[in-house]
């Protein structure tokens, strides 16, 4: 039951309950990438009246994260290219890195130099700051 529920409820952990009828009705599956997340168009190419093109989507496994898609799935999913990479022999290029996840909001976050989370304390301002002192 609790499976169900968390199925028809939430979206972040994989497909909601709508998404799956909705792909299962009319989904084609076009392909899957190195992390398992699943890649679907409409059946037959249909091209949706509303939006003039034909939708594509993608079912993560797992947490729903964009940054998740590689590069060369997200070409085809934003309609940059044609052809999936499932269709074609894809090559990455060589300045294409591998997945990082987002760290925003973990203790593992990109922190500057110059933040107040980095140390605790913000660095002293050097000689090209000069303060403003209110009537000078």
């Amino acid at each position: 039951m609790k499976q169900f529920l968390l199925k028809f409820f939430t979206w972040w952990s994989g497909q909601t309950f709508g998404t799956q009828l909705w792909t299962w009705r009319f989904g084609e599956l076009v392909g899957e990438d190195e992390q398992g997340n699943r890649y679907y168009r409409t059946k037959g190419r249909k091209i949706d009246p509303t939006l003039g093109f034909e939708r594509r989507w993608v079912i993560y496994n797992g947490y729903a994260e964009a940054s998740r898609v590689p590069p060369s799935w997200h070409g085809w999913l934003h309609h940059t290219v044609d052809v999936a990479p499932t269709e074609e022999n894809y090559t990455p290029r060589e300045w294409e890195k591998p997945h990082v996840p987002n760290m925003t909001g973990t203790p593992a976050a990109y922190r500057p130099s110059g933040s107040t989370l980095v140390s605790g304390r913000r660095p002293k301002a050097t000689g090209d700051y000069q303060a403003w002192t209110p009537g000078s």
